[in-house]
């Protein structure tokens, strides 16, 4: 998988991702959505791309990746924000490959134009998907009410359909359970308060629920709180950390472009020579880029394997933590590096260099973190901790 595969440069030329990096900036300085991106893109077809070419033999997963790998390294905000709709239609394609249709209507509602996103983060809840903070309650005509509040809701000013999930008490048991709700839907708040460090445009603002009634046709999974083999939360997982770690390679990417540039075009006065032929930054710009080749592969071999619908059973999530958490290093790595070679005036607050630190910076905040991620590693090879 290359940024520059063929589903990857049809869907987004050159000249539309020139398009799409002359607006960041003014996004990102305003603190705005990035509306006309998102237009240029519905126009593209570009989010209905896993409707018409699904994960499994027709590859997917590799496509969508590297399309948004592509993407990111021109607009990473932008990026961003359409990976959550795409992680639910990667999600209902992945499990539609390996036999489970429960989410077909996704696919089917993403080809007819509408937007989901997730309502799935809380504050305080580092359970993620095993447990959550949202209250369910059953009402009398058997549909449910949940009550909680969500963050990190990208997509707010423009999705149609959010998937939430809330923890119903029983005394059978406690389950989790998952619905979509319309836009729309009374009780559903969007509170705007998104004003981060970086990844701004995302403008994913807090969503509260309160008493957001979900017929019980719209609940398509009940699971057990706690971790558990679940196909659906093999399928968020899988989506999420691939399409992440995508993001964060085109940033690498791009400051690396940056860097490679600087280096080129600065001199040293009192060497006399270009800073290209100064050895250690010449290291400098190599050890980032090495970082990013080697989460390269992960990537690949990742898609690649969720294609073709490999069971690596538990490995899997230390895999995908692996990929994230390496995708994220390296972005991180590759701005620090364009930042050193770029000189003083790369420091400007405007500088795109500075941008795309602030915007790798948010990757830290993405399940898993990398404590968490850690974590995962050890138990797999540990077991759990006997404390």
């Amino acid at each position: 998988m290359t940024t520059s595969a063929p589903d990857a440069g049809r869907l987004l030329p050159a000249g539309l991702l020139e398009r799409f990096r002359a607006r960041a900036a003014g996004y990102d300085a305003a603190n705005t959505f990035f509306t006309e991106d998102f237009a240029d893109l519905q126009e593209a077809g570009y989010l209905r791309i896993l409707a018409e070419r699904r994960p499994g033999d027709a590859g997917g997963m590799a496509g969508a990746a590297a399309a948004q790998r592509r993407l990111a390294a021109a607009a990473p905000a932008t990026a961003l924000g359409i990976n959550m709709h795409l992680v639910w239609t990667a999600v209902a394609g992945l499990l539609a490959d390996r036999g489970d249709a429960s989410l077909e209507s996704v696919l089917d509602e993403a080809g007819r134009g509408e937007v989901f996103a997730f309502g799935v983060s809380e504050p305080g809840n580092d359970a993620v998907l095993f447990d959550s903070l949202t209250r369910v309650d059953r009402l009398p005509d058997g549909a449910y009410s949940f009550t909680g509040t969500k963050v990190f809701t990208s997509l707010s000013p423009v999705w149609t359909r959010l998937g939430i999930f809330g923890k119903l008490e029983g005394h059978d048991g406690d389950a989790i359970l998952h619905a979509f709700v319309p836009r729309g839907t009374p009780g559903v708040e969007i509170v705007e308060d998104w004003n981060p460090l970086g990844m701004r445009a995302t403008q994913s603002h807090t969503t509260r629920l309160s008493g957001v009634r979900v017929p019980a046709d719209a609940v398509f999974r009940r699971v057990p709180v706690g971790p558990n083999a679940d196909l659906l939360v093999f399928g968020i997982f899988a989506a999420f950390e691939t399409f992440i770690a995508a993001v964060y390679l085109g940033i690498a990417d791009r400051a690396l472009d940056l860097s490679a540039q600087a280096l080129t075009r600065r001199r040293s006065m009192v060497a006399d020579r270009p800073l290209a032929d100064d050895p250690v930054l010449r290291n400098t710009l190599a050890a980032a880029a090495m970082a990013r080749t080697a989460a390269e592969a992960q990537l690949r071999g990742v898609v690649q394997d969720l294609d073709a619908r490999v069971d690596a059973g538990p490995a899997w999530f230390s895999r995908l933590v692996t990929l994230k958490t390496h995708a994220v290093e390296a972005a991180v790595a590759a701005t620090r590096t364009a930042l050193h070679v770029g000189g003083g005036s790369g420091f400007s607050a405007s500088s795109e260099a500075v941008r795309l630190h602030r915007d790798a910076l948010a990757g830290q905040f993405h399940p898993s973190t990398e404590e968490s991620a850690r974590a995962t590693v050890a138990t797999a090879l540990l077991g759990p901790p006997s404390g």
